[in-house]
């Protein structure tokens, strides 16, 4: 039955794969890569500008500055002064917005399909000729604040999860969050701004992805028009900032109000194009649907039904980022039980993923819930083209989109048991904890904290 199922979500993938044509990828004379994806499902299409800058390019002094620059991206250029951007787009019918990660900064619109050429005027122009009034850096800076202190600061378990990276990771850019350290947002001056904006906005460090109802030759005709006379910049590799092996395990402790403890544990994990062996990050992402895999999955079934030490539970893990990462486990305590007793029922989960082989209707079920996933995540120009962004942003190549079921399916139960044994080790561990000490609010970590995503509105 569940070879059958697994068959049948195949089939649904390759049924949904027919209605979309091949991808066409193009690279313009300025650098510019423009990739396009025909889906014809309906008459809409997706323009989405990936530049290759975010949190894990700066340094202490100037952490936050790729999300304050996302925002005043909105503040207008000379020929589009500041909320004109907007304006059009929504009386053309569309919607836009951007989000900042640890490796990208991306901007987006969704719009009719024969509205696409709106969205490439506007994004070429902001591309090289952004204003950058320092009235509204002022206003903006003011904003990220605030944002910082109700997303994080005011969030005991946002507040524990940052300090958690900053402890885990030593010389990883990736120790830094996305929005930013306080001092740092408070002191950016336009200056900053402008050397971070010339440096990095480039046709040749961008990625521009539509998908829709489109033709690739049309598109690419746009492309040529409005970013083509684009100039490029010179662009300086950034220096390594390899994370060193860990040799022994890490604690942190984070004492604020709160209402309910919270326990995170991350080990230590490669990531594709960094791994020994390449099926090694598949296997890290079927042993974390294994643990978190929906309601059947280990962590929920044992620990939140079974022994009822957990209120809740979960696990992460992203073979996709530019540098080596962590796969994560958090959770809360049930009511009438501690850190200690979760960490340690975490702990012998980890355990029997190391010690005995997952069996194969384990194994069986997880891959259909993947590969059915990916069958949901095709429904979605928007999600099709992020997926193409972030690969294509981070160094890797959307191919790999092609591979991935495939890639998924041929992981074995001793591949499973292998990198459990390799890297979810204690010396390979990160433990931070929060220990409340009184009674405000205490909010959730949220997927894009996890993911280290900060969208900008």
């Amino acid at each position: 039955m569940k070879k059958y199922l697994l068959g049948l979500v195949v089939w649904l993938l390759a049924m949904t794969l027919a209605w979309a044509g091949e991808v066409r990828e193009s690279t313009l004379d300025n650098g510019l890569k423009v990739i396009v994806k025909e889906d014809h499902r309906a008459p809409v299409v997706v323009s989405q500008v990936w530049y290759k800058v975010g949190s894990s390019y700066e340094h202490r002094g100037i952490t936050g500055i790729s999300h304050v620059l996302e925002h005043m991206m909105f503040k207008g250029t000379h020929k589009h002064p500041g909320g004109e951007f907007a304006e059009i787009i929504a009386a053309n019918g569309g919607d836009q917005n951007a989000f900042t990660g640890r490796d990208y900064t991306a901007y987006y619109e969704t719009l009719a399909k024969d509205r696409l050429e709106v969205a490439f005027e506007l994004e070429a122009d902001r591309m090289r000729n952004l204003a950058l009034p320092e009235d509204e850096l002022h206003k903006e800076v003011e904003v990220v604040k605030e944002e910082r202190r109700m997303r994080t600061d005011d969030k005991p378990e946002s507040l524990t999860f940052e300090e958690f990276n900053a402890v885990a990771y030593r010389s990883s850019p990736y120790r830094n969050p996305v929005i930013g350290w306080m001092t740092d947002i408070d002191a950016l001056t336009v200056a900053d701004l402008r050397d971070w904006y010339r440096r990095w906005y480039a046709p040749n460090n961008a990625t521009l992805v539509v998908v829709g109802d489109v033709d690739p030759d049309q598109v690419l005709a746009l492309a040529k028009k409005y970013f083509g006379p684009l100039k490029a910049e010179p662009i300086e590799p950034l220096k390594p900032a390899v994370e060193g092996a860990q040799r022994g395990m890490v604690r942190a402790e984070v004492r604020v109000p709160a209402k309910q403890p919270y326990l995170v544990m991350g080990y230590k994990t490669p990531v594709l194009g960094h791994a020994p062996a390449d099926w090694e990050p598949y296997a890290l992402e079927m042993l974390t649907s294994i643990l978190d895999g929906g309601s059947s999955a280990r962590l929920s079934r044992d620990l939140v039904r079974g022994e009822e030490v957990a209120a809740s539970v979960g696990a992460g893990y992203s073979a996709f980022s530019r540098l080596p990462g962590m796969l994560v486990l958090d959770g809360n305590p049930a009511q009438g039980r501690d850190l200690a007793q979760l960490e340690a029922a975490l702990r012998k989960e980890v355990r029997h993923l190391r010690d005995d082989l997952v069996s194969e209707q384990e194994l069986e079920r997880v891959r259909t819930q993947v590969v059915a996933s990916k069958v949901y995540e095709r429904d979605s120009v928007f999600y099709q083209a992020m997926q193409i962004g972030l690969l294509e942003t981070v160094g890797l190549d959307w191919r790999l989109l092609d591979e991935y079921v495939d890639r998924i399916g041929a992981v074995s139960a001793e591949q499973v048991r292998e990198v459990a044994r390799k890297y979810l080790v204690d010396t390979n561990l990160t433990v931070g904890v929060l220990e409340p000490l009184g009674e405000p609010t205490n909010v959730a970590v949220s997927d894009h904290a996890r993911r280290g995503v900060t969208d900008v509105r």
